[in-house]
């Protein structure tokens, strides 16, 4: 036991001993220019941008990066990310944008006359610093990154100049007339409702409005004439529009063309840059939608594009500020220098998992899937409403009014720290519609949508809500605290119309037992509404609300999973343990031929006999379970969800006990801390590290932890599994979904076990990485190793498998080779069908 402490203490000594010796940053060199460049329709206006560049800390000749700031702030903003760009050897230009901070000009709120030019003319520039790389005379590999206004110019400007080698937008918009007049039946701005609190912020504070993740920016340095008191720094045009929109609260056809002449949406299909678009999910100014937008029409011109949807947004805040750096240079790394750095799947979403027992700060894991989704998500799950048709008034000059957003005041209270606010809804103003009680959690992503029905005259301006109602725990919840205005226009001589909502696109766990409740209200404070006092009826034209929901994004239900945190430490407990007690991992048994039932017990790496393992109310998760796995085996456990897989592959681990029956692996008896269990790699329930360490300092604390040499621990065949590059050195907390799932992988295999058992190792892996998977799988069980699967992708377990176990409902349902299955089927069916197919029959759900 004293060596095992010593051990442990060991390690923690070296990990302080590495970071006070790690190498300190290097110096970043930076250097103030006035730039001048030419814009307007004819190119002859003359504007001073205030920039600085920022050399590569590496030296040599570098690929460039061009970070733009948000609306209402300066380059100044920039700086920090910029030098930690530059450390990580780009060469980095910051500006101020026309019109703002120490630049001279109008805005234009990004015009591809005004802003547009300036930015292809700052590509100029780069193309003649010897800092830059080029890919051509004139061509710098150049990308550009920015928030909010800033994300626009780097949508708009990679329309406009094929130089742009890839872009990071963030909480940006696609249509900024759809943006600030929102219509939630889909029928554009002409028939949307004024967002007049985010407006005002935008137009009536001279160009001082909300910036960055949320925080409400200071006026910029110089003094306002008499004309900027009145516009702003805003172009004539601009301010017109906005003085007539103010007045009316209604998009004019004028309003609508300036501000579509400034929304990359039009242009998006012109974009051949790699797009990572980087959306908040608390942003009432550019929701989700926005992003969906701007992410279909680049997909359609055959771009690749990738959707992160995160913690923050113009209402949030920005706790996920690194997670993000880090997706921004992952995706850099790739597409301007060529590193091979992993990049963001398709579609990413940060979800909230509790706190870190131990530090008590926030987790947020980051689950993804290979293929985007869009606000429908991949299926959708009907959730039926209940109540009557009720009378909703709409007071005079519409105040009071309901209260779900508010601009800039999470950001002036420091950021929200979940993803869901409490509405206010004053009496008589809104009608609301229940569900019963869910009987399991819903985990809702996307737009859900309803059909409603609307009575009284003329036209009416409502806002739609879907809240959670956790009774008697806690008032009603918005997640997001977002709403959906919409306006119903009722025909002359009808007493009523109909229209089909979409609702705000959110990702959000309903827990089991709690209720949705779709609320429609008449006023809401983030919005114009009507001043003259009316009154209508709201109904359900159907009780079917739609939720779009996404499987292969499933996390845990509720808070952190203990196994997140316990897994790494139960390892260093467990290796404790052995060397405590001075056992040595067992030699390799002499492994027979892979016959099915031809070897002997001690040759046998897996054997079920009569598994039974029942939950607290008796039902049973296992029942009677026996099969049998041989050496070099590939094996595929299927079965639908709830079917008792991943119960059963945590009996195998001895991390439960079962009710009854019996697991051997070699023929030894399972138990919790048995022996034999060191010749099992497992990775189950997804992957548990410590986040603060890197990917190469986990695998290595682990398998210091078990006391073995570590030439026994075959670290290089366990990274090229896991694939990680140069992001084996990073903090695991940085990692995406993907990632970590590689990373565990690869600890599986570490030390070579004879039995490998995997639980969806393909989750996160995209086509190429899976199809590696496949062949690793292979090999390993080629030198006479067995490996178990458990796969919901029935195409992999049949190019991967060379046998399968089926359970339903815990019980066993077929085993046997794979070939057999089909073949079996071929005979029956008189075709030859997929393993699919085979699967569903055999399930009893074969339509």
């Amino acid at each position: 036991m004293k060596r095992a402490v010593a051990l442990l203490v060991a390690l923690i000594l070296a990990g302080v001993g590495a970071w006070l010796a790690w190498p300190s940053a290097p110096d970043v060199r930076d250097s103030e220019q006035r730039i001048a460049v030419l814009d307007g329709p004819s190119g002859d206006q003359r504007v001073e941008l205030d920039t600085t560049f920022y050399a590569p800390a590496g030296g040599g000749k570098a690929p460039a990066v061009l970070l733009a700031h948000g609306f209402g702030g300066s380059k100044d903003g920039m700086r920090d990310q910029a030098a930690r760009l530059a450390r990580d050897g780009y060469a980095v230009l910051t500006w101020s944008a026309r019109g703002f901070g120490r630049s001279t000009g109008q805005i234009a709120l990004n015009s591809p006359d005004y802003e547009v030019k300036d930015v292809k003319q700052l590509v100029d520039w780069l193309a003649k610093r010897p800092e830059v790389r080029l890919d051509g005379p004139g061509d710098p590999r150049v990308g550009i990154a920015g928030g909010s206004y800033g994300g626009s110019i780097a949508l708009m400007t990679a329309a406009y100049d094929t130089r742009v080698d890839a872009i990071v937008p963030q909480i940006t918009w696609a249509d900024l007339a759809d943006a600030l007049f929102p219509d939630a039946t889909g029928k554009g701005p002409e028939n949307g409702v004024f967002k007049r609190m985010w407006a005002g912020f935008f137009f009536g504070r001279g160009g001082g409005e909300i910036q960055g993740l949320g925080a409400l920016s200071k006026r910029s340095a110089r003094p306002l004439t008499a004309e900027e008191a009145r516009c702003g720094r805003f172009t004539p045009e601009i301010c017109g529009v906005y003085q007539q929109v103010a007045q009316t609260g209604r998009a004019t056809p004028e309003a609508i063309a300036v501000l579509r002449a400034s929304s990359p949406v039009t242009v998006a299909r012109r974009i051949k840059a790699p797009t990572l678009l980087l959306q908040g999910q608390r942003d009432s100014l550019f929701p989700l939608g926005q992003a969906d937008a701007n992410a279909r029409a680049i997909a359609a011109a055959g771009t690749r594009v990738s959707v992160a949807w995160f913690d923050g947004g113009h209402d949030g805040g920005n706790g996920e500020e690194d997670w993000l750096y880090e997706q921004t240079a992952a995706w850099f790394g790739r597409h301007l220098k060529e590193d091979g750095s992993p990049v963001a799947q398709p579609f990413t979403v940060t979800r909230d998992a509790g706190r870190d027992p131990g530090t008590r700060q926030r987790v947020r894991l980051h689950p993804e899937t290979g293929a985007y989704p869009g606000l429908g998500g991949t299926a959708a799950t009907t959730v039926t409403l209940t109540g009557p048709d009720q009378n909703v008034v709409n007071p005079p000059g519409g105040a009071p009014a309901a209260i779900s957003t508010v601009p800039g005041v999470n950001g002036l209270l420091g950021g929200g720290q979940t993803n869901v606010s409490v509405s206010l809804d004053m009496p008589g103003q809104s009608a609301s519609f229940d569900s019963a009680p869910l009987t399991a959690p819903l985990q809702l992503t996307g737009s859900p949508s309803v059909r409603l029905k609307v009575s009284g005259k003329g036209q009416v301006t409502l806002f739609a809500k879907l809240l959670d109602v956790a009774d008697g725990v806690q008032p009603p919840t918005l997640p997001a605290g977002l709403v959906a205005p919409f306006r119903v226009t009722i025909p002359e001589g009808a007493t009523s119309a109909e229209a089909t909502v979409a609702l705000p696109a959110v990702d959000h766990l309903f827990a089991a037992g709690h209720r949705l409740r779709l609320t429609v209200a008449t006023t809401d404070m983030g919005y114009a509404t009507p001043a003259e006092a009316a009154s209508y009826q709201v109904g359900l034209a159907s009780p079917a609300l739609a939720v779009p929901t996404v499987a292969a994004l499933e996390t845990p239900a509720t808070g952190v999973a203990w196994w997140v945190w316990a897994m790494p430490l139960a390892g260093v407990v467990v290796a404790v343990v052995l060397l405590a007690t001075g056992r040595a991992r067992p030699r390799s048994a002499p492994r027979a031929a892979s016959v099915t039932g031809s070897a002997s017990g001690a040759d046998v790496p897996l054997e079920i006999s009569g598994l039974t393992k029942a939950y607290r109310n008796g039902e049973k998760a296992v029942d009677g379970l026996s099969f049998r796995v041989e050496s070099g085996q590939v094996l595929g456990l299927l079965g639908p969800n709830g079917a008792g897989k991943t119960t059963t592959m945590r009996m195998m681990m001895g991390l439960i006990r079962p009710d009854g029956g019996e697991i051997r692996i070699f023929g030894d008896p399972v138990t919790p801390g048995a022996p034999v269990l060191s010749r099992l790699g497992s990775f189950v329930e997804g992957p548990g590290f410590l986040p603060h360490l890197s990917g190469r300092d986990n695998l290595e604390l682990y398998w210091a932890a078990t006391g073995r040499p570590v030439a026994d621990a075959h670290f290089e065949e366990a990274l090229q599994i896991a694939g990680l590059g140069k992001a084996l050195e990073r903090a695991v907390r940085t990692y995406s979904q993907g990632m970590r799932q590689r990373l565990a992988i690869a600890q599986a295999m570490l030390g070579l076990p004879d039995l490998l058992v995997l639980d969806e190792p393909t989750n996160g892996l995209d086509p190429p990485q899976i199809r590696e998977m496949r062949e690793v799988l292979k090999r390993y069980a080629r030198d006479g190793r067995t490996v178990i699967v458990s796969s919901h992708l029935l195409a992999e377990v049949e190019q991967t498998c060379s046998h399968v176990v089926v359970m339903h409902r815990g019980r066993l349902v077929s085993a046997g080779p794979v070939s057999v299955l089909l073949e079996g089927a071929v005979r029956t069916n008189g075709h030859g069908p997929r393993l699919e197919d085979v699967f569903l029959d055999l399930i009893g759900e074969k339509s």
